[in-house]
Parts: structure tokens; sequence; C-alpha cells
């Protein structure tokens, strides 16, 4: 049993105002004696929100990416009495993410987290990764800044899977992800990640023709912002959290599988040689993973409630249909191609979300205009000394060729 530390854990949060920000905040209040949050980022739109959160933690630093909304952010936290810096612009963010922290936990949506992500490296924090698009689209950065174990995984699956491989010490890691060793290692057959399978699960290509935002919205499961509630309808989200099990576990893309799985309690597994599986299983809360990032390499008591043995339950599984939900296979091939190849799928992907939210798109033309973007990319291919230029640049021609799509479609 692992005794927490006596000091409380300086902590950065990136992105809190969103779904996991303000969970981390809470575990943060919760847990005085454990946390000591020091840092704020967020974009801008939920400025009431930060700045309570400012004051009730009593940060010292506070990060607005909205350059607009800085001098309005610096009067209301005087006004409620705070001294807290403000920094502006992603380049702000970025700036906090590498201040003094004990972990810098990364929420950001979207692969605006990139440079925040290289920043926390570089400065040598602890990075509790729940962005995983700046990992996915910066991949060849990110692993040549990262030193073997130094990314906490909190996306739920990746979690879990670091659950299912045994500890090493620090000084026996191979892979990015902490505390594991690499998922090359001989024993280990395959990783299998599950999804729910979303609000759409069992439904054919030709059924989801018409379905509207506000269906692809209602997710059965897990309560979380729109852009990755659409990329769990679509399974553009697993696609890139098989993107991202590669990169942190260093397995190749034959040996990972997605496993549709509604309940969403088991979530993720290792399979070994010996014909036996591990799995994570917990209740469908990010709490426990955000807290474990947090508090590596301690746990939180309390952090959510644990599944109730008492009740009845089934747990049920069942194939992918990649007819009617291509997004993983194109991962898959995206993810091989490497280079800027994963850039350009998310950064067309982020551009159909938000068409389809507005009602500019059909579900169904999310993924359609991904591959179509991905298909003419001609970028830095695997291998290549990429930059984070190049990584912008392949972003930037992504989003302008998406829009031209979706333009034609009407």
């Amino acid at each position: 049993m692992t005794v927490p530390s006596s000091a409380p854990r300086d902590v950065v949060v990136l992105g809190s105002t969103g779904s996991i920000g303000t969970q981390a905040v809470d575990i943060a209040l919760g847990a005085p004696e454990r946390f000591r949050v020091v840092g704020l980022a967020a974009g801008g739109s939920r400025l009431d929100l930060l700045v309570d959160q400012a004051c009730a933690l009593d940060v010292s630093v506070v990060a607005v990416a909205d350059t607009a909304r800085a001098a309005e952010l610096g009067r209301r936290l005087a006004e409620r009495g705070s001294a807290a810096e403000v920094l502006a612009g992603p380049e702000g963010v970025a700036e906090l993410a590498a201040r003094p922290s004990d972990v810098v936990l990364n929420g950001i949506t979207g692969a605006l987290g990139l440079e925040s992500t290289l920043a926390t490296l570089r400065a040598g924090r602890l990075l509790a990764l729940a962005n995983k698009e700046s990992l996915i689209v910066g991949g060849p950065l990110v692993r040549a800044l990262a030193r073997p174990g130094q990314i906490v995984p909190v996306d739920s699956e990746h979690f879990a899977l670091a659950q299912c491989f045994p500890r090493v010490p620090d000084g026996e890691l191979t892979s990015l992800a902490q505390g594991q060793v690499a998922a090359h290692r001989s024993d280990v057959r395959r990783l299998v990640i599950t999804a729910s399978g979303g609000p759409f699960r069992g439904r054919s290509a030709a059924e989801l023709a018409d379905v509207t935002p506000q269906q692809a919205l209602n997710h059965p499961t897990w309560s979380m912002g729109p852009v990755i509630t659409i990329n769990s309808a679509t399974l553009m989200n697993k696609g890139l959290e098989v993107i991202e099990a590669h990169l942190l576990f260093d397995v190749p893309f034959e040996r990972i599988e997605v496993v549709v799985h509604p309940q969403s309690i088991v979530h993720s597994m290792v399979e070994f040689t010996d014909g036996s599986t591990l799995a994570q299983a917990s209740p469908p809360s990010m709490r426990i993973p955000i807290a474990y990032g947090m508090a590596w390499p301690e746990r939180v008591t309390g952090a959510a409630a644990p599944i109730d043995w008492t009740k009845a339950q089934t747990w049920t599984f069942e194939p992918l249909d990649a007819e009617a939900f291509p997004a993983v296979g194109l991962a898959c091939e995206v993810g091989a191609e490497g280079g800027t190849a994963p850039a350009v799928y998310n950064a067309a992907n982020e551009e159909a979300v938000d068409a389809f939210l507005k009602g500019r798109l059909a579900f169904p033309a999310i993924v359609e205009t991904v591959a179509k973007v991905v298909s003419e990319h001609r970028g830095a291919p695997a291998g290549a000394d990429l930059s984070l230029p190049d990584v912008y640049a392949a972003d930037h021609w992504a989003r302008v060729r998406a829009g031209e799509l979706i333009s034609r479609r009407g």
C-alpha cells in the first residue's frame, strides 16, 4: 500500500473550465492536504467560472488563451481580491505549463494543447495527459522530448492499459507511459481498447444518414464536451485512442484491437501470450484517472464510487462494425503512415465536427471528409525530421482543404 506523501503536490490545470478541468479542480478542492493548485489556464469562453476557480483555489497564476479576455480577467480577479498574475494568449498558456510545479494536467481540447505539452516536457514536469490530440498530432516531437515514464495517461482507456502492466522501477522504464514497461515485451499478445459504441451502436451505415447533432450529442454513458461527444458518436475518438496507444506503449497497430463494450465498465485490457487477459474495471467516471494522474504514483481515496458487487449486472462485448464506423480503420492507416498524417486527420476532423454541429454537414460526411483530406495529403512522412512548423502547416492545410470540401457539399 502506498502511503500519501506529507506535502501537498503542486498542480497546474490546463483547460480548467472544461469537463476534465472542472473535475480536476473539484478533486483538488476536496483534498487540500493532497493537492495545491498553483496555476489555471482556460480558453476564456467561461470567464466567470475561471475567476471562481482561481479565487477558490487561491492560485498565483491564471492564463487565458483568448488575449481579448485578459484585461477583463485581470479586472475581475482584482475585484474579488485575487492578486493572481494573468498570462495571455496560447503562448501564455504554454508559459504557465513550464512554470514550477510537480505535475501539469493538460485537459485542453484539440491540437491547441500541443505547445503546452511540449513546454511541460521541456521543463521536466510530470505530464498528466488528457489532451490526446497533442500526442497524436505531434507524436515525433513529443517522443523526442519525453523521458521514459514522464507521461501519465489520463484517457480512461490508456489509464486502464497502464494499470494492466506490471510496475517497474523508474530506471527500467522503456515507454512514455509512467511506471510501465514497453508493450512490445515478448509476453504481450495485444492491447484491447473498449468502446461504448456511442449513441448509434447497432445502426447500419444507411441508418446513420439522417442523424441530427442533438441525437449525436446524447451519449448513453459519458458526459463530455460537444467535440469529444461527436467524436465518440463517429468513433473517431476511438481511432485517435488507437494512435495514442501506439505512441504511448510502443505497440504496432496490428496488435491493437477495438471491441465494443456498451456498459463502459471495463476500460481496456492487455492480452498475454499464455491466453490470460488483464482488465481494468471501474464505473464510467473520469475522476479516477484524473485523480491518479494528479497523484501519481499514489491513489486518491474516494476519487469515485467503486463498482457495487452486491447488484447483479451483465457486461457484454461485441465486435466493431467497421462498415458503419470506418473511423478506426482510417486511423490505423494514418497512424502507420506517421509524419504529419495524424495532424491532418485530427485537423480535418475538428473542422468536419464543427460543420456538423452547425448543420452544414451530414453525420456520415464527417469521416468521409476526413478520409478525402487524408488521401490528398502530401506532407512529411514518418522518419522525417519533423518540426513544429511542419505540424502547424499540415494542420492549417487540412483545415482549409476540409473547409473547401464542406462548402462544396453545401
